[in-house]
């Protein structure tokens, strides 16, 4: 089709049937080229269905469409005729054809895998179907050269989920050692990816290589090296879940504690996302044991400067001994942590500092109506306070300041005397 091709040559005036001169003049070029490609692709279609059955022509059909059609989704379309005609039939499939299907569906992933195309999902799932149809070995291939038609996201979440699901198994009718071969592609394709990219193909990953013991270890590694430097929290808190769920709870304690360092939640943040996950990771170490607490404790410290977020796992800390179900459902006779020693003072005492700092933060802005919620917020405030055995005398010196620096507020301040005297 020589319209397309950019070294065409300019055209004779003389000979009206030249394209490349004529046409432009009468319609946009635009316009004129994709009536013709449509054209151009009904042709192929109705080539390709007279060529079935004909090894010879249909190649022949095959290595025209590849060399002329230029545009993606006229060739998707043409792979999709080629299958529904191969596999019209109650018949068996006409496997040449379903060849040329598949050949073209690749080549139209490569021509798409770096161009924004709002299709691609769909082309992708469309692939995986027409090679389930073509084999096993179609899929084997197809999976051990991912990186040439897929992106890691699309090989992970669609291609190598699809070939391991029960429906792919039972379509191709698979013995044990075939099923293996597979599964073996599909790990290996899914560790490549999320090395590649552990943002967003761990999780994948570790799902694709459970049953594989020395697959799911080299998953874990690539989790763990990539959250120090490429995982956000909440990817990390959203693993380790997982991990906790498949019964790893060492493991998910020690995704969520390198969560907790990627995590900043400040004073004002009471409605954050995060807190869910931050609570769930507290009672996770909490069910571990004493040691685990201990060392999660800091680290909550560190990143959560939120009040009431705090005094909420606080409370939920001194409720239960932690460790009391262990890991196999042992009960230890384990005593309630004290306020007074480590680590659980350094929280009483940290939740104390936000209240005080919140305090502040929100009386240098606060409006009249306001003021009742205000007043919520000192009771809960003193709730803490009396955890600590000094902490009636804290809250009172605490209630005096606040009478003393804000005393401007009056109508404020009487509401806080009519309360907390």
């Amino acid at each position: 089709m020589l319209v397309l091709e950019s070294t065409a040559p300019s055209g004779d005036m003389s000979r009206p049937h030249h394209i490349a001169s004529v046409v432009p003049n009468r319609y946009p070029r635009w316009f004129t080229l994709s009536h013709i490609e449509s054209q151009q692709c009904e042709l192929a279609s109705t080539m390709l269905t007279a060529a079935k059955g004909d090894v010879r022509r249909l190649e022949t059909v095959l290595e025209s469409i590849q060399k002329n059609i230029h545009s993606s989704s006229h060739i998707f379309k043409l792979a999709q005729d080629a299958f529904k005609i191969a596999t019209l039939m109650d018949s068996l499939p006409d496997i040449t054809l379903l060849k040329v299907s598949l050949e073209l569906g690749l080549q139209v992933m490569r021509m798409t895998l770096s161009t924004l195309n709002w299709r691609r999902r769909e082309m992708v799932r469309w692939l995986v179907t027409c090679a389930t149809e073509v084999g096993v070995y179609a899929l084997d291939s197809i999976m051990q050269n991912w990186f040439t038609l897929f992106t890691p996201t699309e090989a992970t979440s669609i291609v190598a989920t699809t070939v391991m699901s029960n429906s792919t198994i039972v379509r191709l009718h698979l013995d044990c050692h075939q099923q293996e071969k597979l599964a073996s592609s599909a790990r290996t394709l899914a560790l490549q990816c999320a090395m590649k990219d552990p943002q967003n193909c761990a999780l994948s990953a570790l799902t694709l290589c459970e049953k594989d013991h020395i697959a799911f270890e080299t998953a874990y590694q690539i989790v763990l090296d990539a959250a120090t430097t490429g995982m956000s929290y909440s990817q990390l808190f959203t693993i380790a879940r997982y991990m906790e769920h498949r019964g790893y709870p060492m493991r998910a304690y020690k995704l969520a504690t390198l969560a907790m360092t990627h995590l900043n939640l400040s004073y004002n943040q009471d409605t954050h996302p995060a807190i869910n996950d931050v609570l769930w990771a507290c009672a996770l170490s909490h069910s571990l044991g004493k040691n685990e607490l201990a060392a999660i404790i800091p680290l909550v410290v560190k990143s959560v400067k939120c009040a009431t977020v705090l005094s909420d796992i606080l409370r939920r800390c001194t409720l239960t001994t932690p460790g009391m179900v262990g890991l196999h459902g042992r009960r230890n006779s384990g005593k309630l942590m004290s306020l007074d020693k480590a680590p659980l003072r350094q929280l009483l005492d940290a939740t104390i500092g936000a209240y005080i700092n919140t305090t502040h933060s929100r009386l240098t802005h606060i409006s009249p109506r306001h003021y009742s919620e205000f007043i919520e917020f000192l009771s809960k405030a003193r709730e803490t306070f009396l955890m600590a055995h000094d902490g009636h005398i804290q809250f009172t010196q605490f209630i005096d300041n606040l009478k003393q620096i804000y005393k401007g507020k009056k109508k404020l301040m009487m509401l806080v005397r009519e309360r907390f005297g």
